[in-house]
């Protein structure tokens, strides 16, 4: 229901007016000041405000500004008995949606009202819609990212399953989110799943569903991610995290087009187009016994290989303008512009973290700068792993020094973007956590000051 503040120093007509806009399934709220009037603004929700304009005191002309300058964003209509085109026009430029001759007609009122709730629901909706491309869109300029597009377009609209490769942060969810804007399926449903962040003993359930009272804790019916996905897209990210075991029931998926629920008595035939990715060498992993030779061939039909950042850096600037308008617009901040040598300090540092990365620093610039972005500002938000890498990589040192130089820096990185979390850090890495360990020890890397897990 719609709440509508109705200001007026007539007591009759606030009455007729509110009773009016609750027989139309209005909610109605009352004032008969602008100072009153005012304060209930910036403490309560309306979804359109209604002013008389001449009144005792402050009049509504000026009670249309101090709303404005209050920052209370709601269409607000104008109504007075004494209207000239000189008023109507203040009205206009002061931000009024419209303006209403006295006496009103009831009919065309409750017409503005709703016009003027459609119109803002309508503003609402592009914004959330603006929001969500430019959440999801990819952006680039440089040739790799080039032939990358090439190759979601041509590849897009088949049924082919794209294995998607590419370090941590490189986008390979937007990649299969673009694949399925491309496809057929774009109007079903895109559904993906982390697979390195569901439990093993979770996974079947998660991708396949369970009955309810299947096993302990099995409270209800649970439809499972291949299910939701009927008929449009599942992206498998992380793939190379996956259990054996699960590997198996995948594989049989893939070849017949059925899924069984956990405690089902029978099949259910499901029509999926699966995406897949990771950050490991899936090839090394079926070497090892650790991934299954007949699902990697399933599912390595058309690799598609995501540039690191390091290699793009043309695409820096469009990036950063990219992530600075959408950040701004999320928290409503005003845009701050980058100088020339801010953005070329963004491209002399190695980015291990790439466009994840990236934003993380561009959304820490936004909120550390008081106006524009500097080569100064840069320097102090990029980690302190960056501040002397380029002079490790091109002055002295042998190789081996180079390479731990390099190990230190991406270890770092990696652990301030997991906030320290051993564990996801070293899943990320394809380490054991063990092993993760035994690296920071051996690099050099504190972590008293940062135990998490």
């Amino acid at each position: 229901m719609s709440h509508l503040l109705i200001v007026d120093d007539d007591t009759g007509t606030l009455a007729s007016l509110s009773r009016a806009f609750r027989l139309a399934g209005y909610e109605a709220t009352v004032c008969d000041s602008a100072d009153r009037a005012l304060e209930i603004a910036k403490t309560q929700r309306f979804d359109m405000i209604l002013s008389d304009v001449v009144m005792p005191g402050k009049d509504g002309l000026s009670l249309l500004a101090d709303l404005k300058n209050a920052g209370v964003a709601v269409p607000i209509v104008m109504i007075s008995g004494q209207a000239n085109v000189e008023m109507a026009v203040r009205a206009t430029r002061l931000g009024a949606l419209d303006f209403l001759e006295k006496p009103l007609s009831t009919e065309k009122l409750l017409l503005t009202v709703e016009n003027a709730l459609k119109l803002t629901r309508l503003e609402e909706e592009n914004q959330q819609l603006r929001q969500r491309i430019g959440k999801h869109e990819i952006v680039w300029k440089s040739e790799g990212m080039q032939r990358v597009m090439s190759q979601i377009e041509r590849v897009g609209p088949s049924t082919s399953r794209v294995y998607i490769h590419g370090e941590t942060g490189t986008g390979k969810e937007l990649v299969a989110r673009a694949l399925h804007e491309h496809s057929p399926r774009n109007k079903a449903p895109f559904i993906t799943v982390n697979c390195a962040a569901v439990p093993p003993d979770l996974i079947e359930s998660e991708l396949f569903g369970h009955e309810k009272g299947s096993f302990t804790g099995a409270n209800a019916r649970y439809v499972g991610k291949f299910e939701q996905a009927h008929n449009g897209t599942l992206f498998l990210d992380e793939i190379g995290d996956m259990p054996l075991g699960m590997q198996a029931k995948l594989l049989r998926v893939l070849e017949e087009g059925e899924i069984e629920r956990i405690g089902a008595d029978r099949s259910t035939a499901v029509d999926v187009r699966v995406l897949t990715a990771t950050h490991r060498d899936i090839e090394d992993l079926v070497r090892k016994g650790q991934f299954r030779q007949d699902l990697f061939h399933r599912i390595y039909v058309f690799p598609l290989t995501l540039p690191p950042l390091r290699n793009r850096m043309e695409d820096i600037p469009v990036l950063v303008g990219h992530f600075l308008r959408q950040i701004a617009l999320q928290n409503s901040w005003k845009p701050k512009a980058f100088t020339p040598d801010a953005i070329e300090e963004l491209k002399r540092y190695s980015w291990p973290g790439n466009i994840r990365e990236l934003r993380n620093v561009v959304e820490r610039l936004l909120l550390l700068a008081d106006a524009e972005v500097d080569q100064r500002a840069v320097k102090t938000a990029l980690p302190s792993s960056s501040k002397g890498s380029s002079a490790g990589f091109s002055a002295g040192g042998n190789l081996a020094e180079k390479i731990e130089a390099f190990e230190r820096e991406v270890i770092r990185t990696e652990l301030e973007l997991h906030g320290y979390r051993m564990s996801e850090t070293a899943r990320m890495l394809g380490l054991e956590r063990s092993h993760l360990y035994k690296k920071c020890q051996h690099l050099g890397i504190d972590l008293r000051a940062h135990r998490s897990d």
